[in-house]
């Protein structure tokens, strides 16, 4: 089938909705493999940051300067000012639009701690996270959606994107498979937005939904596009042990406490300023640093989240979803006993290039591909650099979702649709027969889960040539063992099987460019820690990695462009210090 609309956005999380709100005169599809409410942008816990100030002073040039430093000097300077000068007005908006804030007792949102926040450039954590108790981001979610139903946005449930149309360099639409039936339906459009997320699931342990296959990312990766630092993946450092499910920094942000296995609160040994509350990459490697010294509990590879001391009243008031997380995946109560956690998998600060409009780019000189734009986690703009501070998500979400809903409504108005390609629909449909039709006897099952393995053994908190030498391998058998892949399920009629396998070859792709990246970097940098390499190199590694898929198997070219700084001293490269 075919349809036709000013704007095709894939994806129906925080960044696609704040962009459709945008586009109230636009005729505008939503194109998602879930309901839209499921997204993963309702998972994300703890807060949004911006420096409204409500709790105490603060200002947006030292949000900036916390989200410049706390990614270990990766960002692009210009994006992180917008970042954080646009994330009070972002921040209004969505309380005018209906968001329900926790509010201070003169009516104001309420704001508090956050790892790697800071007053006056580093002197002391700030109140600075605007949240909804810890469900700050189903609440983001809900409001959008009850948003873009009122501006009569179109979306089409439970479709799962598998090609972007390209003609004669301009982006002119996509190809999807509806799960419930099995056909694949072309969607024209003059504006694509990619707001997929992340691919958190290439690990074994994560924090991420099922739904978060890297599917965006694969996608533009396979029509030519790089993928920008795709290395620099955070692992959050309290995920629930075995689970990976997420216990909200908000929990340290309100006063819990890191305990080790001999009941040792050791991170102000490791940071005496921020403690608990420094940037996620380094909490996670002093985690690491415990258990690698025998301080884990009972000598396993977890130590314990301690929310004791808080007080029941308090748990229920600020942290009712985190501490039932904890009661349902561990049986754990954490009012009388702590939770052991262990890092898990979390955010890609790294995905399709982008400028600070959203406009995809598609080379080191910064070439814009028209009509093709890409926000929130699939996006790399880059404004979290190696290391993604927590509650920047949720701003990156509604400040560059709302960029790129700005300037698709601008660009509709001045192009007109490019044609089609001939057979938009072949290679999407190639990739469904070839999966329907092959006899190979290879279970995608099989694959997946041995990528996990190897991805949470090898690319994880801590990395050296030798476990990316041997990951790289591994990964290169499993492409090679995909395309033998069978199906037990040969109907089309939501075939759960078929799209698994779908997913599974995404994050491939996705596998494949993070250990590329990671093998080339010979330094450490936030969230990418090479024990043979473990100072940062800003002389040769202050810039950005560009990673191209090759037109052969395996063939993966790297290519670099230079981070953008500002012409002000106190945004210069200097050693983290906290």
């Amino acid at each position: 089938m075919y349809y036709k609309f000013d704007v095709v956005i894939v994806g129906s999380g925080g960044a696609g909705l704040m962009a459709a709100m945008q586009l109230p005169q636009a005729s505008v599809a939503v194109l998602t493999k879930l309901y839209p409410t499921r997204s993963h942008t309702g998972a994300a816990q703890g807060g949004v940051a911006a420096a409204l100030g409500n709790r105490e002073e603060d200002h947006w040039k030292w949000h900036m300067y916390d989200t410049v430093k706390g990614g270990d000097y990766l960002v692009d300077q210009p994006a992180a000012e917008i970042l954080a000068r646009e994330a009070i007005d972002a921040v209004y908006e969505l309380e005018h639009r209906g968001l329900p804030f926790n509010r201070t007792e003169d009516g104001r949102i309420d704001q508090r701690r956050f790892g790697g926040h800071t007053r006056n450039f580093g002197e002391a954590p700030v109140r600075r996270s605007c949240y909804a108790a810890d469900r700050t981001g189903h609440m983001i979610l809900q409001t959008m959606y009850q948003n873009a139903i009122k501006n009569q946005v179109r979306f089409f449930n439970e479709y799962l994107v598998l090609d972007l149309l390209i003609n004669d360099g301009q982006a002119c639409g996509v190809v999807a498979l509806e799960i419930r039936t099995g056909e694949i339906h072309t969607f024209h459009a003059k504006a694509v937005l990619f707001a997929t997320g992340g691919y958190g699931r290439a690990w074994r342990v994560t924090s991420n939904a099922f739904a978060c296959m890297g599917d965006g990312m694969s996608i533009a990766y396979r029509r030519g596009i790089p993928l920008e630092d795709m290395e620099m993946y955070q692992f959050h450092p309290t995920g629930i042990y075995k689970v990976g499910v997420l216990l909200s920094e908000a929990a340290r942000g309100e006063g819990a406490k890191l305990l080790n296995g001999k009941g040792q609160y050791f991170m102000e040994r490791y940071m005496p300023t921020l403690k608990d509350l420094a940037p996620r990459d380094i909490v996670s490697r002093c985690i690491v640093q415990e258990i690698k010294e025998g301080r884990g509990v009972d000598g396993e590879d977890y130590v314990l989240l301690d929310v004791r001391h808080l007080g029941a009243q308090k748990i229920a008031e600020k942290l009712p979803d985190i501490t039932d997380f904890a009661r349902n995946y561990l049986g754990v109560e954490p009012i009388t006993e702590p939770v052991p956690i262990q890092p898990t998998a979390h955010y890609a600060m790294g995905g399709i290039p982008t400028d600070i409009d959203a406009r995809v780019v598609i080379d080191k000189h910064w070439t814009p591909f028209p009509g093709f734009y890409a926000a929130g986690e699939v996006a790399c703009v880059s404004v979290h650099g190696a290391n993604r501070l927590g509650t920047n998500s949720l701003v990156d979400l509604i400040v560059f979702g709302r960029r790129a809903g700005k300037h698709m409504a601008k660009f509709i108005t001045e192009t007109n649709y490019a044609p089609l390609p001939s057979e938009p629909d072949g290679f999407a449909r190639e990739l469904v027969e070839h999966l329907s039709r092959s006899t190979g006897r290879e279970s995608a099952a099989r694959i997946r889960s041995a990528l996990q393995n190897e991805m949470d053994d090898k690319v994880f908190v801590e990395r050296s040539e030798s476990s990316l030498r041997h990951a790289l391998d591994t990964i290169e058998g499993l492409q090679d063992a995909y395309k033998k892949v069978e199906l037990q399920d040969k109907g089309k009629l939501f075939n759960t099987e078929m799209v698994e396998a779908l997913e599974l070859g995404f994050l491939l792709d996705c596998a494949e460019a993070t250990i590329h990246g990671a093998l080339a970097r010979t330094e450490s940098r936030g969230a990418h820690y090479r024990l043979d390499y473990p100072r940062r190199d800003d002389v040769n590694w202050l810039k950005h990695t560009l990673a191209y898929k090759g037109t052969k198997a395996h063939d993966v070219r790297l290519d670099y462009k230079d981070v953008i700084l500002i012409n002000d001293p106190l945004f210069q490269p200097k050693e983290r210090k906290y």
